[in-house]
Order: C-alpha cells, then structure tokens, then sequence
C-alpha cells in the first residue's frame, strides 16, 4: 500500500467535515464519497440557498449541518477541512484545534501526498498571470503539467492520476498559505504590498502567511525573489537553497533583468543570454514584463529560450487581467476584474498610453487607497464609482494634490448595469473603458471571476448608439 492509498485508508476511519460547498470543497467530497468515506458538509446556507449541489450530495450520503451555527460543535469531528476562504485563525476553529481536531486543507494534503516536483507562486500582485506563464512554459516544453491552487482546480482528486515525471503549478494565497507547513520543490514570491488587511488585521500576520511559502524549504530547493521589492527582497537571508531573483530596474547576481534596450535577460556566473524583447510579449503593460522576468526565473534550466519566446508571442494571457472584450462605436472595453487591489489597479491604467473612463469600487479590505490617487489623477478622464469602498475611493482622489475640479470626472453608479451604462454614455470614439476595481468582489459577488463575466456579459450585450 503506497502513501496515498494509506491516506484514503486513515480517512475512512474518521469523522470528517467540510467547511463550505465552493469549487475546491465539492470536488473533494464527491472523491471522499467514491472512496467509501463519510462526510459531513458545514455551511451557513440553507438547503434552499444550496439548490442543486444540495440536493445531489445528501443522495450521495453526505450528511448536513448547516445555518448560522454551522461552527458549532467541530469537536464532533476527526478531521475538518476549511474552504480556501476561511480564515485559519476563526475562533471557531482555534477551539476546535484545541480539543485536538486536525483542521487542514485541499492543498496541505496535496503537497503532503504529491509525488511530482511543485511550483509554488504566492504574491499581493501578479501571482495568477506568473502560475499561467509558468505553466504555458513548461506545457510548452512537452511536461504533463497540473495547475491549481488558488486558480484552477482542486488537484487533490487528481493525486491518483499524477505522475512522478509530471509538473504541479500552483498558485497559493496568504489564507491558504497561513497554515501551510510544507514548501514547494521552486517558490515564487512576485511582491509583498498591504492586502487582505480586513482579515488578517496587521500586515505581520500577512507577510509571515507569505514566508511559510518558503520557510520549509530544503538545500534543493529554488526560490524566486522580487529584487525591486523590499519587503520582498528582505526575505532573502531565510532562504534556504538556490535563490534567485528577478528585476526591471537593475541586475541581480543571479536571475531575470529588463535590459535598458528592452530586452529581457538572464544571467547567471557573470553570464548574460538575451531571451525576448519586451514588445514581443503579446500581454500589453510592464507589469506583465515583470510577471516574466518573474515566471522566467523561475523555469530557467527546464525550458528553453526558444520555447520562451513561442509562449511570449502567443500567450493571450489570463481571463480578467485586462482582457479585451470588444469595440463597439470606436470605443474599446477592457475587463480587469482582478485588479482587486490599487498596485493592481496602478498596473493596469499603465498598460495604456492615454487617459481612460474605468469602473471601479467594491468590497472594502481595509486597505489605503491614496497609494493610487495621483495615477488615477492623470491616467483617469472619467471614475464610476459603485460599491461600498465609493466613498473612500472618492475621498482618496478628491484629497490628492494632482486633484483638480472635475479632473477626474466623478460619477457614482448603483450597480454593474448602471456603471456600464454610464460608462457607454460617456465615452467617445477613440475612448477606452475598463473595468479595474481596486477592490474585492464580495460586496455583490462570490468572487472576481463572477464580476468580470458579468461585466462582460453586459458589455457584449451594448447595442450601437444612433
């Protein structure tokens, strides 16, 4: 019997619960209930707000506590899995670690049972565009590749099928990354910025949910470091085993650079090979030569120049990261719905080369937005607020130094169809819309996933203007 037929093995003989019915969660009960094990799903829902999923698991077996006490009682139970979402430190859950209940996640048992080598990507900024890269790459290069984590899909009912020769690719955020006390085979930090202060409450609980992605490396390992990034660049004395770094404004000793003629390099021993020129990269905006730099880094050595260059390209890059979504009157939408924080928001209005109306506003993560104000000043015509966070955005603008009357225009809408609306009625030929919260979703929607589709959806159903 090898490790993973020992784990299903162990798991039959617990109590388990799952917290939450999300992508992640579902997937893993369906496999538990293939292998003969019981469950018992908690979530704040009723059957009714369930609908369908609901109904298709209590004819499986599973077994149900759900309102709002669904927390209560986890010392009823073996084993509890949280949901990627559910804070590590709950007190519902602090209670249940301390009556000896083993509360984990998805992916602490996928790193504990993978048998392949683990990319690992964690960051404030650009850490789902570096897991694409990174995978793009290596798929390029002939590996079996599996993407997951915090983008993608559970890998966890997949481990069965997963090779030693294979690849995982994995995106991690800081709640996932809190109780993690594995690190992967190459760790990739793209940056440190405040974000997810709502939950975390300080920025030393963020930053040291961030560090466990290396923590727990070995001398074999790789880690890959922002140079430009100090709190990033900081964390270098902890590393373990070949370490790595990437950077736009200068060179590192070992790692990817943006030459001063536009070129991305690699060097390594005091030896630097050209790889692509930036306006190759078909992803528009320095921020995607900066995911580059970064998936470059970290894939050196099992992918070639060649295969760099292809993926460069072609890459159309990743759905809600500034994608284009149509031209309609001589006016161009762009959807940025994961711009949920203002580095990301920065990033996005410097893919441009002119002034742009954009849609912004959302669920409030506590976190300053005066970092943005002055690039909103001059890169932003038109801002349609909406969400809780439209005052403080508003607020943030209003008060900076670059601020003038009317300079950006400020309009407030109700909802996603009020800001479309106002955004059509607003714009001009030549113009360009684009989505770019600065927030999280979670005021109006699940995720940022849901909000771009709808914003699309609505974008794609404008009709000409007469």
């Amino acid at each position: 019997m090898n490790k993973i037929e020992r784990f299903f093995e162990t798991m039959k003989q617990k109590k388990i619960a799952f917290i939450g019915v999300g992508v992640t969660n579902t997937d893993i009960i369906r496999l538990f209930l293939k292998k003969g094990i019981g469950v018992t799903l908690l979530d704040r829902k009723s059957p009714e707000q369930l609908g369908e999923i609901y109904r298709e698991l209590k004819e499986k077996g599973v077994s149900f506590r759900l309102g709002d006490k669904y927390l209560d009682s986890l010392s009823d139970f073996d084993v509890v899995f949280r949901s990627p979402g559910m804070y590590f430190n709950n007190p519902k859950l602090v209670e249940a670690r301390d009556a000896g209940v083993a509360v984990t996640t998805e992916m602490e048992i996928f790193f504990e049972l993978c048998p392949c080598k683990i990319y690992a990507v964690t960051g404030s900024d650009g850490k789902t565009t570096t897991t694409s890269v990174i995978t793009e790459f290596l798929k390029a290069e002939g590996k079996t590749v599996h993407k997951g984590g915090n983008i993608g899909r559970a890998l966890l009912p997949l481990i069965e099928e997963i090779k030693d020769t294979d690849i995982a690719v994995v995106e991690l955020s800081s709640f996932q990354l809190l109780s993690m006390r594995q690190s992967p085979d190459v760790a990739v930090i793209t940056n440190i910025a405040p974000n997810h202060l709502d939950v975390h409450g300080t920025m030393d609980e963020y930053i040291s949910a961030k560090v466990n992605l290396i923590a727990h490396q070995n001398a074999f390992s790789k880690t890959v470091l922002n140079l430009d990034n100090k709190l990033t660049n900081d964390l270098s004395p902890m590393v373990r085993g070949k370490l790595v770094k990437f950077s736009r404004n200068s060179v590192p000793e070992r790692g990817a650079f943006l030459r001063e003629d536009g070129m991305l390099c690699y060097i390594e021993r005091g030896e630097v090979t050209p790889v692509v020129h930036k306006d190759r990269i078909r992803i528009p905006g320095m921020h995607n030569v900066e995911n580059y730099l970064t998936a470059i880094s970290a894939v050196w050595g099992e992918v070639s120049v060649d295969t760099i260059v292809n993926v460069a390209e072609n890459f159309g890059g990743v759905e809600h990261r500034i994608e284009f979504v149509r031209e309609l009157d001589g006016v161009k939408w762009y959807n940025d719905s994961i711009a949920t924080s203002p580095t990301r928001v920065l990033a996005g209005l410097n893919s441009f080369d002119q002034q742009l109306i954009v849609i912004m506003g959302g669920y409030d993560k506590k976190i300053p937005f005066e970092p943005m104000a002055e690039t909103v000043c001059e890169k932003v015509k038109v801002m349609i607020l909406m969400g809780v966070t439209a005052p403080k955005i508003e607020a943030a603008v209003t008060s900076c130094s670059a601020y003038s009357e009317d300079h950006p225009v400020i309009l407030h809408a109700d909802s996603m169809e009020d800001a479309v609306a106002k955004a059509q009625a607003t714009a001009e030929k030549g113009d360009i819309v684009t989505l770019s919260p600065a927030c999280a979703s979670f005021d109006l929607y699940p995720n940022f996933e849901a909000r771009g589709i709808h914003y699309k959806t609505l974008v794609k159903e404008l009709k000409e203007q007469a």
